[in-house]
């Protein structure tokens, strides 16, 4: 049984070209959930950092582990 009762894990697309690209960014983010497998998702941020190559967008997904 896991210790903890919440897990979140972040994630941006690769620095450099493209790494503005919200609709990829997404995608990355589903398919780190579709690995999980049955979870729950108890929230969803949303960050938007400027860097010299442009802004650099990240997610942090909260959830929890099905019983």
């Amino acid at each position: 049984m896991d210790e903890w009762t919440a897990f979140h894990f972040s994630q941006s697309n690769p620095r450099g070209e493209g790494q503005g690209d919200v609709a990829a960014l997404l995608r990355r983010v589903a398919d780190s959930l579709a690995e999980l497998g049955d979870v729950t998702v108890l929230d969803v941020t949303f960050h938007d950092e400027a860097t010299a190559e442009g802004n650099w967008p990240s997610m942090t997904v909260y959830y929890s582990r099905q019983a």
